[in-house]
């Protein structure tokens, strides 16, 4: 058994660059799919239903996407086939989303916009675990985190640029953001035009720029026998792969439920919330000046948290040497979860940006250290299924976020969303407590 090479920065960088487009895509989505499908009739308090649909499916696409991504060899290799799948059908999704009034003939435009976000969602999710699966297919065990480190700084470029795009329109360029009741400003649907190209462009980046193992080479790396040769390649097997998940895996299903409760929480609910409390409009308020600004103020907000996000990335590395994956992780979601808390208490809209930098460590970290930590648990033969499985531990969270967060606003907190933003608050510090029972094989800084 070989040593895998030690990879280039720009090797590293190259290989991860597609992770910029489908994070711009992935911000503008996060960023404006609750305003535009309140624009197109939805009330605040069925918001999360609108969501679901979106996690629901990647709960069941991921694990079948990494259970094939395992056992594909072709002239493209074996992830590059399923992200740039992905990337197209998500680009799809991006243009047609904000367009969605076009097809009021066949039926009401807020099913259609919907529909879009099912599609991009589960088409990102296509795109996303490959990818990662591809940094830990390609990079030895202390390269790990400087790549997943790199992966963050790019999806922090990507959500940057996707989340300040319809502000920048408007402010910058002089592209309207007003539009008649029931349709979409021309801002918007420019923004999530230019998203879909950068998304196929970046994509295409990786698939030409970066050459994958062959089948034979990771065997060399691994001293294990290829699955694709060895075992049939049925999907009952991701069952028994379920149940046989490293130690390390079931500990990290804690943290990362909590943490993307909490994410999933602020994605849906801070352009309301953000409306209501700090601009101070109504409830109801969906298609005044004010809920526009408001609307792109949260794209301003959620460019911080992932501008920082993607600064952050570059100490991750140096503080995981010193103090630990576990213990910086801990700490990042901590931070994070104070910020959320802190939203309640600001007075006005341009102090929101300090919660949303203390947000922003923790979603660097989300985005490094959960799978740094796993990758060193997982048989190599099984990294696409393995980083499919754990996706549920992603999308399970926001199912059930989105069946209870809508009524819990509109019952518990009488109709006052920056209470759902709290609670995004209350559930990092939960999964800060909890990740510091996790057994991380490779570090034994904690350990």
């Amino acid at each position: 058994m070989r040593k895998k090479p030690t990879l280039s920065f720009w090797q590293i960088w190259n290989m991860s660059f597609g992770f910029l487009g489908i994070q711009m895509g992935f911000a503008l989505q996060n960023a404006n799919a609750s305003r535009i499908l309140q624009i197109f009739g939805a009330d605040v308090h069925e918001l999360g239903w609108f969501w679901i649909v979106a996690p629901l499916t990647g709960l069941i696409v991921q694990p079948i996407i990494g259970h094939y991504s395992d056992r594909t060899w072709t002239r493209l290799g074996r992830r590059r086939p399923f992200f740039l799948t992905g990337a197209l059908l998500a680009s799809c999704g991006l243009i047609l989303m904000p367009n969605a009034d076009m097809f009021t003939a066949f039926m009401p435009a807020l099913w259609v916009g919907a529909g879009m976000l099912m599609i991009m969602d589960a088409s990102f999710n296509v795109a996303m675990e490959p990818f990662r699966a591809l940094v830990a297919d390609m990079l030895p065990s202390d390269q790990r985190t400087l790549g997943f480190s790199i992966q963050t700084v790019l999806i922090s470029i990507g959500a940057v640029v996707g989340s300040w795009l319809p502000y920048a329109l408007t402010n910058w360029f002089g592209l309207s953001n007003q539009a008649a009741a029931g349709e979409v400003p021309l801002n918007l649907l420019l923004s999530f035009v230019i998203g879909a190209g950068v998304l196929v462009t970046s994509i295409l980046v990786t698939v030409i720029g970066t050459k994958e193992y062959s089948p034979e080479e990771l065997q060399e790396f691994s001293g294990e026998k290829e699955v694709a040769e060895e075992e049939s390649s049925s999907l009952l097997e991701i069952f028994s792969d379920f149940a046989k998940m490293p130690k390390t895996m079931r500990q990290l299903s804690g943290v990362q439920f909590f943490s993307w409760f909490g994410l999933f929480g602020m994605w849906v609910f801070t352009t309301p919330a953000v409306a209501h409390h700090v601009y101070g409009l109504a409830i109801d308020d969906t298609h005044s000046a004010a809920f526009q600004d408001a609307g792109d103020w949260v794209g301003i907000l959620f460019g911080v948290y992932n501008a920082v996000a993607g600064i952050f990335a570059f100490f991750l590395p140096a503080i995981a040497h010193k103090v630990g994956r576990k213990r910086s992780h801990a700490i990042a979601l901590i931070i994070g979860g104070l910020g959320f808390i802190s939203m309640y208490f600001m007075p006005n809209e341009n102090w929101l940006i300090l919660s949303m930098m203390a947000i922003g460590i923790a979603w660097a970290s989300i985005l490094a250290m959960p799978y740094a930590i796993l990758a060193g648990s997982i048989p190599p033969r099984k990294m696409g299924v393995y980083m499919g499985i754990f996706n549920f531990f992603i999308v399970l969270p926001q199912i059930v976020n989105a069946i209870i967060g809508g009524p819990i606003v509109k019952h518990f907190y009488g109709g006052n969303p920056i209470f759902a933003i709290v609670t995004s608050g209350v559930s990092f510090l939960i999964a800060a407590a909890l990740v510091t029972r996790v057994t991380d094989v490779d570090d034994k800084t904690t350990n």
